[in-house]
Protein backbone atom coordinates (compact mmCIF):
# COMPACT_ATOMS: atom_id res chain seq x y z
CA UNK A 1 0.00 0.00 0.00
CA UNK A 2 2.92 2.34 0.61
CA UNK A 3 3.89 2.26 -3.09
CA UNK A 4 0.44 3.67 -3.89
CA UNK A 5 1.05 6.58 -1.50
CA UNK A 6 4.51 7.13 -2.97
CA UNK A 7 3.06 7.28 -6.50
CA UNK A 8 0.74 10.08 -5.40
CA UNK A 9 3.72 12.03 -4.07
CA UNK A 10 5.71 11.46 -7.27
CA UNK A 11 2.87 12.63 -9.52
CA UNK A 12 2.23 15.63 -7.26
CA UNK A 13 5.93 16.53 -7.32
CA UNK A 14 5.88 16.40 -11.12
CA UNK A 15 2.86 18.69 -11.17
CA UNK A 16 4.61 21.18 -8.86
CA UNK A 17 7.63 21.24 -11.20
CA UNK A 18 5.29 21.64 -14.19
CA UNK A 19 3.58 24.59 -12.47
CA UNK A 20 6.96 26.26 -11.84
CA UNK A 21 7.88 25.73 -15.50
CA UNK A 22 4.52 27.18 -16.62
CA UNK A 23 4.99 30.28 -14.46
CA UNK A 24 8.51 30.74 -15.88
CA UNK A 25 7.20 30.31 -19.44
CA UNK A 26 4.46 32.87 -18.82
CA UNK A 27 6.94 35.36 -17.35
CA UNK A 28 9.36 34.91 -20.26
CA UNK A 29 6.56 35.28 -22.77
CA UNK A 30 5.15 38.42 -21.16
CA UNK A 31 8.61 40.00 -20.88
CA UNK A 32 9.32 39.26 -24.53
CA UNK A 33 12.24 36.90 -23.95
CA UNK A 34 10.73 34.16 -26.13
CA UNK A 35 9.10 33.92 -29.51
CA UNK A 36 5.56 32.79 -30.12
CA UNK A 37 4.12 29.76 -28.32
CA UNK A 38 3.54 26.66 -30.45
CA UNK A 39 -0.12 25.74 -29.87
CA UNK A 40 0.21 21.98 -30.45
CA UNK A 41 3.12 21.46 -28.06
CA UNK A 42 1.62 23.75 -25.44
CA UNK A 43 -1.81 22.10 -25.61
CA UNK A 44 -0.13 18.68 -25.35
CA UNK A 45 1.61 19.71 -22.15
CA UNK A 46 -1.62 21.16 -20.76
CA UNK A 47 -3.43 17.90 -21.60
CA UNK A 48 -0.76 15.84 -19.80
CA UNK A 49 -0.96 18.14 -16.76
CA UNK A 50 -4.75 17.85 -16.61
CA UNK A 51 -4.58 14.06 -16.97
CA UNK A 52 -1.97 13.99 -14.20
CA UNK A 53 -4.26 15.95 -11.88
CA UNK A 54 -7.00 13.38 -12.49
CA UNK A 55 -4.40 10.65 -11.99
CA UNK A 56 -3.46 12.04 -8.55
CA UNK A 57 -7.08 11.83 -7.42
CA UNK A 58 -7.34 8.26 -8.74
CA UNK A 59 -4.08 7.22 -7.06
CA UNK A 60 -5.21 8.67 -3.71
CA UNK A 61 -7.86 5.96 -3.32
CA UNK A 62 -7.30 2.60 -1.63
CA UNK A 63 -4.24 0.65 -2.74
CA UNK A 64 -5.68 -1.80 -5.29
CA UNK A 65 -8.34 0.49 -6.74
CA UNK A 66 -5.84 3.30 -7.12
CA UNK A 67 -3.83 1.38 -9.67
CA UNK A 68 -6.06 -1.13 -11.43
CA UNK A 69 -7.26 -0.30 -14.07
CA UNK A 70 -7.67 3.51 -14.21
CA UNK A 71 -4.38 4.47 -12.53
CA UNK A 72 -2.20 2.41 -14.84
CA UNK A 73 -4.21 3.44 -17.90
CA UNK A 74 -3.92 7.18 -17.27
CA UNK A 75 -0.24 6.86 -16.33
CA UNK A 76 0.44 4.97 -19.57
CA UNK A 77 -1.47 7.57 -21.61
CA UNK A 78 0.55 10.39 -20.03
CA UNK A 79 3.83 8.56 -20.66
CA UNK A 80 2.93 7.85 -24.30
CA UNK A 81 1.89 11.48 -24.87
CA UNK A 82 5.17 12.74 -23.41
CA UNK A 83 7.21 10.35 -25.56
CA UNK A 84 5.34 11.41 -28.71
CA UNK A 85 5.78 15.10 -27.84
CA UNK A 86 9.51 14.57 -27.23
CA UNK A 87 10.00 13.98 -30.96
CA UNK A 88 9.39 17.71 -31.54
CA UNK A 89 12.38 18.55 -29.35
CA UNK A 90 10.48 19.77 -26.25
CA UNK A 91 10.30 23.30 -27.63
CA UNK A 92 7.10 25.06 -26.59
CA UNK A 93 8.18 28.42 -27.97
CA UNK A 94 9.85 29.58 -31.15
CA UNK A 95 13.40 30.85 -30.92
CA UNK A 96 13.62 34.61 -30.44
CA UNK A 97 15.34 36.28 -33.38
CA UNK A 98 17.04 39.64 -33.45
CA UNK A 99 16.21 42.41 -35.92
CA UNK A 100 19.01 41.23 -38.23
CA UNK A 101 17.40 37.82 -38.58
CA UNK A 102 20.06 35.96 -36.62
CA UNK A 103 19.10 33.63 -33.83
CA UNK A 104 19.67 35.02 -30.36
Amino acid sequence: MQWANFSVWLITGGLVVALAAAITLLADFLLGHTGRIHPMEFSGLVLVALLSIVNVFIHSRDAWTSVVPQGITISAICAILLVVMSFSGWSVTAAKTSSTGERA
